[in-house]
């Protein structure tokens, strides 16, 4: 573009890109207490012929700030497989389970059945929204570009002359680092707005994953399911026959710090004084990586106990069973009211007679029936009680979200490593 850089220059930089001391970096930053200003003295000692054009027109951002960006775009790309990954194993065992009834929970208190697979649909759809979510962000991902100091360009315009070719350096410099999008204005920073887009993005994750872990332990619990257990783990040193949850219990324990991790970047947004501050630093270096690490294992964990969890059906039919007589309650009362009966009335009748049985369940219908204004025989009473009149549309459900919602982001689904190293 017209700035004079000898060939040999240029040839230079490119041959000494390897013998870079970061030791030397690291003894001129203690003198310079600048980091980007410590790799630029050291790059001119190993590329002598180039050391008047290192960093030429540039400040520290235009480095920093990209790097940070690219880096963050390549975590997202793994985050993005991983939890298509995550989606497609949930998908899987939602087909498989999507019949098996089993007891619903509202106020985690026996509710109304439904099927495993519906619930896991569930957490299905939580996932894909944050895939959705991320694919958003990935579709037209900027980078900072070059804008100099504060933002202005003026470095570049004073080094070219020229406000068309100042454009056409920094479509050309993204356009090499592979991207094509960049902030239409900056300051000395890009938007620290953005971080809190992508934090938002893992904190969505975060908070998916602590429903499902949370749930799962839950289950686990009732005995319903078992996330995988070791041949040789151990799950309490005081007692020998516990299987604890203990992956889950790691998810939970990482989502809720992601969660308020996540929080300072707000606070940082906010705080950016003018063109920029460096008040940022500690969510720079710790915070955003921190939050990548911790969503990467939190999917790693999920993937792998979705895969191999077991399904005890016996236990789950077992349970459904004993509360099947204050379940079919809801069912009672809308069949009484076809027949003509008052849904009040009916309503009073059958919590008198739930509460009188609440600690003998089995004593419910068999109450029922003595009394001259059920309006239902023995035979009719166990119609009713068919457990296909409990699920509704659970299977369907299932069924057309899998078809309509889930299927078409599974279409270049490849399998990830999620072996995770303790």
């Amino acid at each position: 573009l017209g700035v004079p850089i000898p060939e040999d220059a240029l040839r230079q930089m490119e041959e000494k890109l390897d013998e870079i001391d970061f030791e030397r970096v690291s003894e001129i930053e203690k003198e310079t207490k600048h980091d980007v200003m410590a790799h630029i003295h050291h790059f001119g000692e190993v590329a002598p012929l180039a050391k008047g054009y290192i960093h030429l027109g540039a400040t520290s951002c235009d480095i920093t700030d990209n790097a940070d960006l690219i880096l963050m775009n390549k975590g997202l790309k793994v985050l993005e497989k991983k939890l298509q990954n995550l989606i497609y194993f949930l998908k899987e065992k939602a087909l498989e389970y999507k019949k098996l009834p089993c007891l619903g929970y509202t106020h985690l208190q026996v509710a109304q059945p439904t099927t495993l697979g519906k619930r896991l649909s569930l957490y299905l759809q939580d996932f894909l929204q944050d895939f959705l979510d991320l694919k958003e962000i990935l579709e037209d991902f900027p980078l900072r570009g070059l804008k100099g100091a504060t933002g202005t360009q003026n470095s570049f315009l004073n080094l070219l002359g020229d406000e068309k070719k100042v454009e056409i350096l920094e479509k050309r410099f993204v356009h090499l680092l592979g991207f094509y999008n960049v902030f239409p204005v900056t300051g000395q920073t890009y938007p620290r707005k953005m971080d809190c887009i992508i934090g938002d993005t893992l904190k969505g994750i975060g908070i998916s994953a602590g429903k499902f872990s949370r749930d799962m332990r839950v289950m686990q619990s009732f005995g319903e399911v078992q996330e995988p257990f070791g041949s040789k783990q151990v799950g309490s040193s005081a007692m020998p026959f516990k299987q604890n949850p203990m992956k889950m219990e790691r998810v939970t324990s990482l989502s809720r710090y992601l969660i308020n991790l996540i929080n300072s970047l707000d606070d940082m947004a906010s705080e950016q004084f003018l063109e920029r501050t460096l008040d940022d630093s500690a969510q720079r270096r710790f915070v955003i990586p921190q939050s990548f690490f911790m969503c990467d294992g939190i999917l790693s964990l999920c993937i792998e106990v979705i895969k191999n969890i077991k399904v005890n059906e016996e236990i789950i039919k077992k349970r459904l069973k004993e509360n099947l007589p204050f379940l079919s309650i809801e069912t009672i009362l809308m069949e009484w009211v076809k027949k003509g009966g008052d849904r009040q009335v009916a309503h009073n009748i059958l919590k008198e007679e739930a509460i009188r049985a609440k600690n003998r369940k089995n004593t419910l219908f068999k109450n029922l029936l003595k009394r001259a204004d059920f309006p239902f025989n023995e035979k009719e009473l166990k119609n009713l009680l068919k457990i296909k009149n409990f699920i509704g549309l659970a299977k369907v459900q299932v069924e057309r979200f899998v078809k309509y919602y889930v299927e078409p982001h599974l279409k270049d689904f490849e399998e990830v490593s999620v072996e995770i190293k303790v």
